[in-house]
Order: C-alpha cells, then structure tokens, then sequence
C-alpha cells in the first residue's frame, strides 16, 4: 500500500508518501510546498493542487490521509485552510483516490503515544519509526505521521469512510 499523506497549509504544505508492506514502513519523498507570502490566494491553490496531482501521478498512491478541520478563533485563518485542504481533496478526486481525515491528536497518539506531543517529538519518531538518516522539517513530519497513521489504522477501513 502506497499513501500520500498531507498537511496543508497556504504558505507550506507538508507532503509525505509512505509505503508500507506487511509492518514495514518506507518514506519514499517528504518534502513541501512553498509558496511566497506576495503570492495571492488562487496562485497558491493552484500550486498546491498541482503538486499534490504529480505526487499521484509519480506515486500511484492508493489513498490519501489529510488532517481533520481544527477549529480556531481566527474565521480568516480557518477559511484559507479549508481551501488549501479543498485544493488537496481535488487533486486526490480527480485521481479517484479516497481520501482520508484525521484529528491532530490521533496522529500524535499514533505516532507518539501521546495525543499532546510537541512537534519536535513527532519529528523524532517520524526519524525512528521510517529509519531516517535526518529529522525530517515540521510540515513533512507532519505530512508522514499523517501516513503512518493511516497505516495503523488500515485495519479500522471498513468502519470508516473516506471523506
């Protein structure tokens, strides 16, 4: 199995594409995309839909794993987010890849062990868990503990549905 996972983001969006056979785990690309504070709105959509489209096409995953909406005070910065997020959701639709959400918690307690790990203890294990030479960057750790998470969860597919 194959997955691309994503944390998204206007600015930097974390990319990670994990496979995984039998209880192995290999990071195949981690990475991100930037985009410049100057760039508007839309330039910074396409961007990201256009990267996340050739990571399916060059990957082939089988799903996509995307963090779950966090709710904040500022309607602005939620908003963007929901956008960026529609942009990734696009591309894995276009491809017919089901995608799947996850809170930010359960990730860190897949990952971590605890749903209240700090993120360089995320990019510790995400080095751990994938036999990393380096620690990966905050989005990319991000975006592979997303991965891994589905992963562990694989098992718990026929209860949930992709988004």
């Amino acid at each position: 199995m194959t997955i691309l996972g994503i944390d998204t983001s206007l600015r930097s969006t974390g990319y990670g594409v994990l496979a995984k056979e039998g209880s192995r785990f290999t990071a195949l690309e981690a990475g991100n995309i930037k985009n410049a504070p100057k760039l508007p709105l839309s330039e910074c959509l396409k961007r990201i839909h256009a990267r996340v489209a050739e990571l399916i096409v060059q990957y082939s995953p089988d799903v996509l794993s995307i963090e779950s909406v966090i709710y904040g005070k500022n309607a602005g910065t939620m908003l963007v987010l929901g956008e960026a997020r529609g942009a990734v959701i696009t591309a894995a639709a276009d491809a017919n890849i089901p995608v799947y959400e996850y809170e930010p918690r359960r990730v860190k307690m897949a990952v971590c062990g605890n749903g209240l790990a700090e993120k360089l203890q995320i990019q510790r294990m995400v080095k751990t868990l994938l036999n990393l030479e380096e620690l990966p960057q905050n989005d990319a750790a991000d975006a592979l503990a997303l991965a891994i998470t589905h992963a562990h969860s694989n098992s718990l597919l026929n209860s949930r549905a992709p988004i």
